[in-house]
């Protein structure tokens, strides 16, 4: 840690769920080629990509395919006014951050620009596309950076782009979660536009919660990426709140509250707010009794 407001989680190996079923090797090796070559496939075709017809169904295409390769069934709940929506409203879209799977179902629901940790840019797969996709890089070792990162990132808000944001700064194994930082909230109202929720949850195909989709701790994405194409019967649950609008909250806190609360509502789960010191009232002087007749 480079220095004392770097993001950080508790979470580790020991959260890991156990007795996940899984796929025999072979199809393991399989996943992991498809994905690959759906990726290669969509650099080919990346000058495609630069024509604005039918590019977002593109993208969408090649970020569910991804998914397909890795035997991951997404499960959309709500948000029909979203999915639909035309393009060029701006939105601030945020959401729990459990695994780099994350900002490939995102991506999946609509395509969109992310603010992304920089390290991100070089990741094997999906880092290509990341970079493709127009986004804008946070450098999280150099807080001086921070002002102008989200200088440019309430500008593009404002220019009409929906841009993909995880408020708690690095990944938690889904079973704990942590607070929503506020900073780039306030990118959403200097931007003017709203904020739209979504919440993550994996679990399987017989409903149990699984934590082991979660890019965790110090391991490899390399790690990571064997550990999610072996599970069998992966199901990313996804709930879209509905939006936050412009204005509903007073400041850059109370929207971050407003989001976190959200999505733990559509998961069930519960999170005890911060509770803000209040000065004490001052003690009330009784009022003198009339003098007796």
């Amino acid at each position: 840690m480079s220095h004392a407001y770097m993001p950080t989680s508790p979470c580790g190996d020991g959260c890991l769920t156990e007795a996940d079923p899984v796929v025999a090797f072979p199809r393991r090796v399989l996943r992991v080629t498809a994905a690959v070559l759906v990726v290669f496939s969509a650099m080919l075709t990346a000058p495609l990509l630069l024509v604005s017809w039918g590019r977002e169904y593109r993208l969408r295409l090649i970020f569910r395919s991804v998914l397909r390769a890795f035997g991951v069934r997404l499960d959309i709940r709500g948000g029909g006014d979203f999915l639909t929506a035309a393009a060029g409203r701006g939105a601030l879209v945020v959401n729990n951050h459990i695994s780099w799977l994350d900002i490939v179902a995102i991506n999946a629901l609509r395509p969109m620009r992310a603010l992304a940790k920089k390290e991100i840019a070089g990741w094997p797969v999906l880092g290509g596309l990341v970079r493709r996709g127009g986004s804008i890089f946070l450098d999280r070792e150099r807080l001086t950076t921070l002002p102008a990162t989200m200088a440019s990132l309430a500008d593009a808000l404002r220019t009409g782009s929906l841009v993909s944001v995880t408020p708690e700064g690095t990944t938690w194994c889904g079973l704990a979660s942590g607070r929503f930082t506020t900073a780039t909230f306030q990118a959403a109202i200097d931007g003017g536009v709203p904020v739209r929720p979504i919440a993550l949850r994996y679990r399987l195909s017989d409903g149990r919660e699984t934590s082991r989709p979660a890019f965790i701790g110090p391991e490899s994405l390399i790690a990571s990426l064997r550990r999610v194409a072996a599970l069998r019967g992966l199901v990313l649950e996804v709930h879209i709140c509905p939006e936050i609008a412009p204005g509903r909250a007073e400041n850059r806190r109370e929207l971050a509250a407003l989001a976190e609360a959200a999505v733990h509502s559509a998961l069930g789960t519960v999170k005890i707010p911060a509770q803000q010191r209040r000065r004490s009232a001052a003690p009330r002087v009784p009022l003198a009794s009339p003098p007796a007749k």
